[in-house]
């Protein structure tokens, strides 16, 4: 590896702490991932010396937090190479940003009759908003199938589009598989049908963001998937497209104007951002961004691959586990079964011994569904871990075996 481990994690405080007796292992990073001192102490700072609100005041810490603000939103534009900042929409997570393009698409675009394709391994963020938009619209949701490996078959995209469908939307990466998906030729091939496409970036933002590149339509994700706070995401869409959909919310600073007779909206990107902001939240963030590019983010994933691969190998030398998801493209999440014993009785074994995982169906049941079961025992690996603390899982689910026999 090409960056030193041990400085990294004593820049992550939550990793020296104990649970019941046990030093913590960590393994629950795909729910949320740990934060950085820098990040803490953007936040810290944020609280102490300049807390204001944005674009609505003229004095000196109004400025500070605006320019702040303003600056993280260049921040993320630059991270995910989107052309402008206009671009860029600030939200509460990844969640709300798929709901706001679900609502704001789908009142400019899809009308009763119309398709919306979603694919079979998405997380229920990038489901449910799709459900309710073909409810109020009497449209249809269609449904890209995987193969028993977890990977999507995108081979027979070509014949669930349509001339009604309006737009796809798919993960990069599967929360509950860990599949990386082929999201270019995914948007090459919808757009070569016209179709427009939403890609949930909630896990693959750490590997791969260049929105231009993978020429999406939108993009979306949450800052604390990316070792940033909670509450704080983002929306890339392209300008052309921002430009002609109609606002999710009304309230503040989406405005222009405003009488009883009619009102006129913002510019792009604060046409969608109503309300007060979470400008410390997109502060924590940018720190987080550039935070990230500093260790590496190619040494990063190139180490999480490792990690992944040794984890792997000491799991599957166990007798009586199956590994749910063995896509060829996998990030470094781990989703399997003990034997017949039930993903929560596992994770309550480990989390005596320390070690921090997620059980149950992940937010994706129908991924459950495909494969026959109620849910996983999910070990999501960071940069921050380490053999040793795989180690640690391996000897943890042996413990598990020898209890339930």
């Amino acid at each position: 590896m090409s960056f030193d481990i041990n400085k990294i994690r004593s820049e992550f405080p939550i990793l020296n702490r104990q649970v019941h007796g046990k030093p913590l292992v960590y393994f629950d990073n795909a729910a949320t991932t740990q934060k950085p001192l820098c990040v803490l102490e953007t936040i810290r700072h944020f609280h102490n010396q300049i807390n204001a609100n944005i674009h609505r005041g003229v004095h000196k810490l109004s400025d500070e937090s605006t320019q702040a603000y303003e600056d993280a939103r260049e921040t993320v534009r630059a991270f995910i190479n989107a052309k402008n900042t206009r671009e860029i929409v600030f939200t509460s997570g990844a969640t709300a940003s798929i709901n706001l393009v679900a609502f704001s698409f789908g009142e400019a675009f899809v009308r009763e009759g119309d398709e919306v394709i979603v694919s079979e391994m998405e997380h229920h963020s990038n489901i449910v908003p799709w459900q309710m938009l073909c409810e109020r619209k009497k449209a249809t949701l269609t449904v890209l199938p995987m193969n028993d490996n977890g990977e999507l078959m995108v081979e027979k995209l070509d014949e669930l589009i349509g001339p009604k469908t309006k737009i796809l939307a798919v993960t990069q990466l599967s929360n509950s598989l860990g599949t990386i998906t082929p999201v270019k030729e995914i948007i090459a091939l919808a757009h070569s049908h016209n179709v427009k496409v939403l890609v949930d970036g909630a896990q693959g933002v750490k590997h791969d963001a260049d929105v231009q590149d993978m020429d999406a339509d939108f993009y979306v994700f949450s800052g604390h998937k990316i070792y940033g706070p909670t509450g704080i995401g983002v929306l890339y869409g392209k300008e052309k497209l921002l430009e002609v959909l109609p606002p999710w919310q009304g309230g503040g600073d989406m405005i222009s104007r405003v009488s009883f007779d009619t009102t006129t909206y913002n510019d792009l990107p604060f046409k969608f951002e109503a309300g007060t902001a979470n400008f410390i939240g997109a502060a924590g963030l940018a720190t987080a961004l550039q935070y990230y590019q500093s260790v590496g983010i190619e040494a990063a994933t190139r180490y999480e691959e490792e990690l992944l691969q040794y984890a792997t190998q000491r799991l599957t030398s166990l007798d009586d586990i199956r590994i749910i998801g063995t896509a060829l493209h996998k990030a470094a999440i781990l989703s399997f079964l003990v034997g017949n014993i039930h993903p929560y009785d596992t994770g309550m074994i480990l989390d005596k011994l320390g070690i921090a995982v997620r059980t149950g169906a992940h937010c994706t049941e129908p991924v459950m569904t495909h494969y026959g079961i109620d849910g996983t025992v999910r070990a999501s690996l960071a940069f921050y871990n380490t053999r040793e603390e795989v180690d640690r899982l391996i000897e943890g689910v042996e413990r598990v075996k020898l209890m339930f026999g």
